[in-house]
């Protein structure tokens, strides 16, 4: 399949800024923020001039950030290669403020840090507070910048914006609680709840696939699909992560987050435009159309697993409960499947097909949109498939479309065909880093990717139910998976006893 090269890059012109990133020493910001600023910056999409001020607990000064987060850069492969120049001029850009996240004299010496920058590079006051933080410090921050007035733009001509990490609360009186802090120091407008899943080409092709091309939209229905299927899968275990998983597990760290994301977008209906408020307000409607899960409902629909030893790939590796910081008898969720219905009038009776785990046969994140057979199937006895439409998320973005289609020679024989699309061949060029996107929309100010508070509150409602009956079965037992399967045998029943089997990535 051949496309004209026709990549624009990153989205509209940014104005100059300081990005205040919280949390500079830690993982995240030196794995995938700092590089994706970086790609921006090479490509001149973080605006005209910037500067970037790394604050954490850990005492560094300017240069040994830059050193710091250039040796982690040089190990990222989402970016490609370092160029030695291109990153010298970027680590210039480059400052950083030691402090205490609660203090109210760390944000006092951050204020002070900030106008002389401005002052410094003519960022007219423009500023982007980034936390990438662990979330029990969240409140604190949002709070210490209020109190500082960071939170106010400097001018009638500057902004401020903030970017929050997820995960946004662990259940929904706990969304709602940050929601509340978070909306008495800043306007919704100027909050940007990150899901990186979003920025990522395919995630956001699922919008022009369905309202850009005439082919698609009318079949995007409960008259043409059958069933939806999503599965986010990978094939590494907790690793070092084990006390933070412990308090978290698949169900709050996927589903309700990336998962609904991506059911949401599959299943939204035809926005009036594409811009932030129009597109957020559809996904809510999708997400309070799902019908809820009440307890009779979960004893057939939801699913939960949690990975034993086994082999990924030829290497041996070690169950759940042998993990670092693990307890011997846990019970937390490393697997979830789950059985959606979404009332509305497009969707009604069309099953969406949810899992998510660690530890499975393969690093995959797709969606298939399975369509129901023809009426009249002429060809019963042939072997024809169900056709599919499957969207590859990741590691290899793309789109493919498999149909039944008569094998050479005088027998009517019927084999399953399938047509590819990938983005890098089709293209030229890998995908854009996801957070890159991301940054480079909210500094341009468009937060049409990013999740309001409703919808955040929206997902959460959806889950309590489930996190609290898990809770109170205290004795029940989680079935257990081989690393480097599908998942446990229940997850295999609560799709086969529909009629139907998981599409397993290849």
């Amino acid at each position: 399949m051949t496309t004209q090269n026709n990549r624009s890059g990153y989205g509209g012109v940014a104005e100059a800024c300081t990005v205040v990133l919280f949390g500079a020493s830690g993982d995240l910001a030196k794995r995938k923020v700092i590089p994706a600023m970086y790609d921006l910056a090479i490509h001149k999409a973080l605006g005209p001039r910037y500067g970037i001020i790394g604050f954490a607990r850990t005492p560094m000064t300017d240069e040994s950030f830059r050193s710091t987060v250039g040796d982690a850069a040089k190990t990222i492969s989402e970016v490609g290669p370092i160029d030695p120049k291109q990153w010298s001029d970027f680590a210039a850009n480059l400052y950083y403020s030691a402090g205490d996240y609660g203090k109210p004299e760390s944000y006092a010496e951050l204020a002070k840090r900030l106008k002389e920058l401005s002052e410094q590079k003519n960022l007219g006051g423009n500023r982007l507070f980034y936390i990438s933080t662990p979330p029990e410090v969240y409140p604190d921050i949002v709070e210490q910048l209020g109190k500082a007035g960071l939170n106010k733009p400097a001018s009638a001509d500057s902004w401020v914006r903030i970017i929050i990490e997820k995960p946004f609360g662990r259940d929904l009186a706990s969304a709602e609680d940050l929601n509340h802090k978070v909306l008495s120091v800043f306007d919704e407008k100027q909050v940007y709840r990150i899901d990186h899943y979003l920025g990522k080409d395919t995630v956001q092709n699922l919008l022009v696939l369905r309202f850009g091309n005439g082919i698609f939209e009318p079949l995007w229905n409960r008259n043409y699909v059958d069933h939806v299927q999503i599965t986010a899968g990978e094939t590494l275990g907790v690793e070092r992560r084990g006390g933070f998983y412990e308090t978290t597990g698949a169900l709050r760290d996927m589903i309700q987050s990336h998962v609904l994301q991506l059911t949401s977008l599959v299943a939204v209906e035809p926005p009036a435009s594409f811009e932030a408020t129009a597109v957020r307000n559809e996904k809510l409607k999708v997400l309070q159309s799902i019908r809820p899960f009440n307890p009779e409902m979960m004893a057939h629909s939801v699913v939960r697993g949690q990975y034993a030893a086994g082999k990924i790939g030829d290497k041996d590796v070690p169950g759940y409960r042998q993990e670092q910081g693990v307890d011997p008898h846990s019970r937390t969720e490393t697997f979830v499947a789950a059985k959606v219905l979404i009332d509305n009038w497009r969707w009604a009776g069309v099953p969406f097909y949810l899992r998510t785990g660690k530890r499975l046969a393969k690093r995959s994140t797709q969606i298939v949109i399975e369509f129901r057979c023809a009426p009249h199937m002429v060809f019963r006895d042939k072997g024809i498939e169900p056709n599919r439409l499957i969207l590859n998320i990741q590691p290899d973005e793309g789109i493919s479309i498999s149909f039944g289609a008569k094998r050479p020679g005088t027998e009517m024989n019927i084999g399953n065909v399938t047509m590819k699309f990938s983005y890098q061949e089709g293209f030229g060029e890998p995908p854009r880093s996801a957070y890159a996107t991301l940054l480079n929309d909210c500094v341009r100010g468009d937060a049409t990717l990013f999740d309001s508070g409703d919808n955040v509150e929206a997902a959460w409602a959806l889950i309590d139910p489930i996190l609290d009956l898990w809770g109170a079965m205290k004795s029940a037992s989680v079935p257990q998976y081989a690393s480097g399967s599908w998942g446990p045998a229940e997850s295999d029943a609560l799709i086969e006893r529909d009629g139907r089997r998981w599409h397993n990535p290849q």
